[in-house]
């Protein structure tokens, strides 16, 4: 459903780019994958999960993409705006990144702020949007040092908890320049 068409990005050996129903069991279990390797989940079966397994519903709705290396889809995340039923925290004039996963295998090689680095692109072809907006976890540092190496600014007013849990997530935003 991308709302920019062929836009794809090369960071290194990385290739960026929309995903296609091919790559939809891939992205489930990856994004899988990386929750419960970082311990987000402890079972595999959890609702959560078996939420993000379902691709092909939110690429109807969303923009999710791919990060390839080698031919090998090692991440992905998914686009989303304010008003669509897969947006968390995006307020009007944001994207929102949700979902974004990195093979276990091949975290902390740069994929994941290749990713947020691609979304930031994304984001500024899209000529309604000025703010690029994320959720991570509370106690997430690698995740928070890089969104704020990235520049993006932690605005605890619009934290928020999982509901029925006792999970505490924040956001970030970037504002785009012109």
């Amino acid at each position: 459903m991308s709302e920019v068409d062929d836009f794809q990005v090369t960071k290194g050996q990385l290739r960026i780019e929309p995903a296609t129903a091919a790559d939809y069991e891939r992205i489930g279990d990856l994004t899988v994958d990386a929750y419960l390797q970082a311990g987000h989940f402890e079972d595999p079966q959890h609702e959560y999960l078996n939420f993000v397994r379902q691709v092909a519903q939110r690429d109807a709705q969303c923009d999710i993409f791919v990060a390839r290396k080698d031919g090998h889809t090692i991440a992905s995340m998914t686009l989303t705006q304010a008003g669509n039923e897969y947006a968390d925290i995006a307020l009007e004039g944001e994207l929102e990144i949700r979902m974004l996963s990195v093979d276990p295998a091949v975290q902390r090689s740069g994929a994941g702020r290749a990713m947020v680095l691609a979304a930031i692109e994304y984001a500024r072809q899209l000529p309604e949007i000025h703010t690029v907006s994320l959720t991570t976890g509370g106690h997430w540092s690698a995740a928070r040092k890089l969104y704020e190496s990235l520049g993006f600014i932690h605005r605890p007013e619009r934290d928020w908890v999982v509901p029925d849990t006792d999970i505490r997530l924040v956001v970030y935003t970037l504002l785009l320049d012109g």
